[in-house]
C-alpha cells in the first residue's frame, strides 16, 4: 500500500513544493478531513472510486477526484459516461485498484491504467488543499494549482447528471 513517505518522495523528485501534516487525531476517511484539520471543505480533496457497468455488458472501475464539499453523485458519474449503472466500488475493489487503503486514497500515485476524472469546481489557485496520504495519521498540504497540474485525469462537471449517452455526456465540458 502506498503511504505518506512514498508521496513525499515522488513529489521531492518532481520538485512540487509541499507538506505532510500530521494530523492531531486519526481519521477513516477524507470525508474528516475538514473537521480534522480544521480546514475548509472545499479546500479538502477526496477521491471516490466507483464501479462502473458499461450498455455493453463491460465492468470497469473509475475514481473521481472531488472536494468534500461536493462529493461526486453517482447518478452524475453514469450520465457523463454514458453507463448503465454506477455504484460505490467496495473496500477490497479500491484498495486493489488505487493501492491505497479505502477511503483515504490520494489522487497522486495511482496506475495509469485507472481513469480519473477531475470535478471542475475544484479551483487551479495558489492556495492550499489537503488530501488524504492513505494513512489515517498524516494529510498532505498542496497548492492546488500544483495538485492539478500533477493530475492525469479529465476535467468534467458533475454538478448533475446528464441524459444517458447524450453526446454532451460523452464530449464531457472542459
Amino acid at each position: 500500500m502506498k503511504d505518506a513517505l512514498a508521496i513525499h518522495r515522488w513529489l521531492l523528485a518532481h520538485q512540487v513544493h509541499h507538506e505532510i501534516v500530521r494530523l492531531p487525531r486519526p481519521m477513516t476517511c477524507a470525508d474528516e478531513l475538514p473537521e480534522t484539520l480544521p480546514a475548509a471543505p472545499e479546500r479538502c480533496l477526496m477521491v471516490t472510486v466507483f464501479e462502473v457497468a458499461t450498455r455493453v455488458g463491460g465492468e470497469a472501475v473509475v475514481a473521481v477526484a472531488s472536494s468534500v464539499a461536493n462529493p461526486p453523485r453517482p447518478g452524475a458519474v453514469g450520465g457523463l459516461l454514458g453507463a448503465r449503472q454506477v455504484r460505490p466500488a467496495p473496500a477490497h475493489v479500491v484498495n486493489a485498484a488505487t493501492d491505497y487503503a479505502d477511503g483515504l486514497v490520494c489522487p497522486l500515485l495511482l496506475p495509469e491504467s485507472l481513469p480519473m476524472l477531475i470535478d471542475d469546481r475544484l479551483r487551479a489557485d495558489t492556495d492550499a488543499v489537503f488530501t488524504a496520504t492513505g494513512e489515517r495519521h498524516t494529510a498532505l498540504s498542496i497548492r492546488a494549482l500544483d495538485l492539478l497540474t500533477l493530475l492525469p485525469g479529465k476535467m468534467v462537471d458533475l454538478r448533475s447528471p446528464r441524459p444517458r449517452g447524450s453526446r454532451e455526456a460523452v464530449a464531457g465540458r472542459h
